[in-house]
């Protein structure tokens, strides 16, 4: 069995690691773009366009299923990788968790992309899925870049920038960018602060691994004992994990169980 991821750069790893710690016997293909990211200031049109070269790429190793490892990605791309490549490859995408985070009742924060702050599809998700829960978005400048360099000053300013603008009564955060829930801990420890509520964090990677193990007929066996193979592809040729990444538990983990290729 062979599980393929795509983004433009590491926000991927959160998913990764999800679907090796439900199925450590699975087969991963990583499919990156170091020469065209990042994808947020793009176009939609060209945004899409890369896309769709970085799944192709992926699709040549012939993956079970692939997940769209980047909310931006999804939110621009996912009809044109669906009409690419379903039926034959299931195609999952990445949602912020703004419904299991309202269920809680709130008050609720979303952590974005200043491109997806305040967007129709941020906007859209709210208003289907968080009615009559008190969300602040917050935009989180310079974050995401930090995290794909592992920047560790640039991290610890970023974080600390957007739990500023975090109001103190919110008891829940959703990570609405996948390189987020690289550095969750630290982002939980600048919200939670002196005499703020118990802070709930949620993000997408584990219930995106799971929807792509259903999709594909498969359940979770984290007990298994073989290890599958990780291969990289870095904007169309195979290489290795970007050095940033072993900077993370996420990546670590990927490079203890099987070395990346």
């Amino acid at each position: 069995m062979k599980i393929a991821l795509m983004d433009s750069g590491i926000g991927l790893l959160a998913a990764t690691a999800a679907v090796r710690r439900l199925r450590p016997d699975v087969d991963l293909v990583l499919s990156l773009d170091p020469d065209g990211m990042p994808w947020g200031p793009r176009t939609p049109e060209d945004l899409t366009a890369r896309a769709v070269a970085v799944a192709e790429a992926a699709a040549v190793h012939r993956p079970d299923a692939l997940i769209v490892g980047c909310n931006t990605a999804t939110v621009h791309a996912l009809p044109a990788l669906r009409a690419r490549l379903e039926p034959g490859i299931p195609v999952i995408g990445t949602v912020p968790a703004i419904k299991p985070a309202a269920a809680g009742g709130g008050p609720v924060a979303i952590w974005a992309t200043p491109a997806t702050t305040g967007s129709p599809y941020q906007r859209g998700l709210i208003d289907d899925f968080a009615g009559g829960v008190a969300v602040t978005e917050v935009p989180c400048w310079g974050l995401a870049e930090a995290v794909e360099h592992a920047d560790e000053s640039a991290i610890d300013a970023a974080v600390a920038a957007a739990a500023a603008l975090t109001p103190d009564e919110v008891t829940t955060v959703v990570l609405g960018c996948t390189h987020y829930e690289l550095v969750a801990e630290r982002i939980r420890a600048a919200v939670q602060g002196a005499g703020r509520p118990p802070l709930v964090l949620h993000g997408s990677a584990g219930a995106v691994a799971a929807q792509a193990l259903r999709r594909i007929g498969s359940r979770p066996e984290p007990g298994a004992q073989a290890l599958g193979a990780v291969t990289v592809i870095l904007s169309g040729r195979e290489g290795a994990l970007p050095a940033p990444a072993l900077a993370y538990a996420e990546g670590r983990l990927l490079q203890e169980t099987s070395p990346a290729r």
